[in-house]
Formats: C-alpha cells, structure tokens, sequence
C-alpha cells in the first residue's frame, strides 16, 4: 500500500485503484468537497507524475481519455484548484510522493493498461440528485432532468419564459466553458428541439457564467449529465432492420407500374429516418453521411 496524505487530501493505492480522499481543510475546493471520496480504477489511468516546485510540489494523475465524465464536460478547462486529480505535496513529503507514483507505474506496466481512449466512462461521474448556483440560475439535475431557475440577474427576456425543465433524453450536448479575461462562460444544454442557438445571455438552455468561485460547481452539473447519455467513444449500435433493408437493383422498375413520383416519396421518407437515426445517435456522421449520399444518387436517377 502507498499512501499520502496532506492538508488538501490524501491518495492511496492498492495495486488496483486509487483512492481519493478530499482534505477537511477550508481551503478546499469546493468542487473536490462536492464530489467526495473517489475510487480511480488501474483501467483509468494513462499516468502519474510528481512535479516538485519551489515551495511545494505536486502529484498529478492522468487519465484515459473518455474514462471520466467530468474531464470529458471540462476538456481539461477546470482549474488547478478545483481539479481532483492533483495534490499539493510537502517537501518533507516528496520522498513518499515519489514512492505512490512508482507503485502507480509499476502496475501500469504489470497488467499493461492500454493507453488510448475509452469506450466507456470508468469512474460514475457525480451523484444525483445535484444541485449547484452560479451566474445567472440554479441548475439541478435528478438523473431524468435538467431544471434551470433563474434569479435577479437574469436577462429579463430569458427570465420571462419561466423556470426550464429539459429531459435527458432531449439533451444532444452539454457545453461547459468557463470566464476567460473579460469573456463570460457558460454552461449550456443543447437540445435536439431547439431550432437556433442564442447568445448564453438569452438562451434559455444557458447558465451565464461571470468568473465567480463557484462557476467549476456547474462543471458539475454538467458532468453528471454527461455520465449518463451516451459516450462518444462507444462502438455504433447495429442499425434497425428498416434502416439497413437492401436497395433493390438499378433497373428494377417501381412496384405497381408507378412513375417516379412513388420512388420520390419513398426516398424523402427515407432522407427523414436518417436524419432522425443520426439525431438519436443511431448513426455516426460517417455512417448518416454515406448512407444519405447512396439515397441522394438514387433520387438523382429516379
């Protein structure tokens, strides 16, 4: 057993994961304290290094891409201070820093964790039912749906819609951008319904973010949606029999003696159930593409 612990956290390993345990200490991130304990299975991690600075050093993990939902909804934007996976060390402590990061390593190597991308998300992401208050709304989410309430500085047009209710299941894309200089962030849930997307300000699937410290809580909100919809590394499901139905050859005439009108209609159907395939995610871009390009050739010939 490895094992640190420091007024910010402590790190354990076991040979088969490390455990995080968010330190007591008021400086704290409240991100961290949020999300509690975690459990980083051996299969998460692409690395871990110790990088010793001057005053204190620093254990750094790194993960598979696509292991955890809260890196996936960030994309690596979260700051130092709020990011789980990093500890502060003391330099009386560097020695068993060192220490947790060769045993890392040697099991790494030991069960030959691949280190390219996941198909799957490792770690479960942030507990449901959450809550979290920044910008302009509170944002909550149940594991079924995403509630927004606005508050006083909200624009007035967004507010007058009243609160926003979106099921999971209509979310396309969660957005997670934080404040950069003089640019506000946000936090925006995009959804298949939609017809435009507004400026954040007005966009009523938006949380406006101003640079305040609880901005990274809406990380995650974010994440914890993420975990549950579908993730973008996994392998396409097989397509539905009416989607996959053979073409019936070039100089087969249509049924019944009908003109082309019949094979337009049937052919606009079928450019409708492709693009309602690809929204579900039923298909990949790749896969509506070249199957809208085959329907189109054939429409051109009809």
């Amino acid at each position: 057993m490895a094992e640190i612990t420091q007024r910010d956290g402590a790190w354990s390993f076991d040979g088969e994961a490390l455990r995080i345990v968010p330190g007591r200490d008021r400086g704290v991130h409240a991100v961290r304290q949020t999300l509690g304990e975690l459990t980083v299975p051996l299969t998460a991690l692409a690395g871990v290094a110790y990088e010793p600075g001057r005053k204190s050093g620093r254990l750094r993990l790194r993960l598979r891409e696509g292991a955890d939902p809260l890196l996936q909804a960030t994309g690596g934007k979260l700051p130092d201070a709020a990011d789980p996976y990093q500890l502060s060390v003391e330099p009386e402590r560097r020695d068993l820093a060192e220490y947790l990061v060769d045993e890392v390593r040697r099991a790494l190597t030991l069960e030959q964790v691949p280190p390219g991308p996941c198909d799957r998300y490792v770690l479960p992401g942030p507990s449901v039912p959450i809550s979290a208050s920044a910008g302009d709304a509170t944002a909550s989410f149940d594991g079924e749906r995403v509630r927004l309430d606005w508050n006083w500085k909200t624009e007035e047009s967004k507010k007058s819609g009243g609160p926003r209710s979106i099921l999971l299941p209509d979310v396309e894309m969660v957005e997670w951008v934080p404040a950069a200089g003089l640019e506000n962030g946000y936090l925006r849930f995009i959804v298949a319904k939609a017809t435009a997307t507004a400026a954040p300000k007005y966009d009523p699937h938006a949380v406006v973010l101003y640079g305040f410290k609880k901005d990274p809580l809406m990380a995650l909100i974010a994440a914890a949606v993420v975990a549950r919809m579908p993730h973008p590394g996994a392998p396409a499901k097989a397509l539905p029999a009416q989607a996959t139905a053979p073409e019936p050859p070039a100089d087969t005439p249509p049924a019944g003696g009908e003109e082309s009108d019949v094979d337009h209609d049937a052919l606009l159907r079928r450019l409708r159930e492709l693009g309602d395939l690809h929204r579900s995610g039923i298909l990949t871009e790749e896969e509506f593409s070249t199957a809208k390009q085959a329907v189109l050739r054939r429409f051109s010939g009809a």
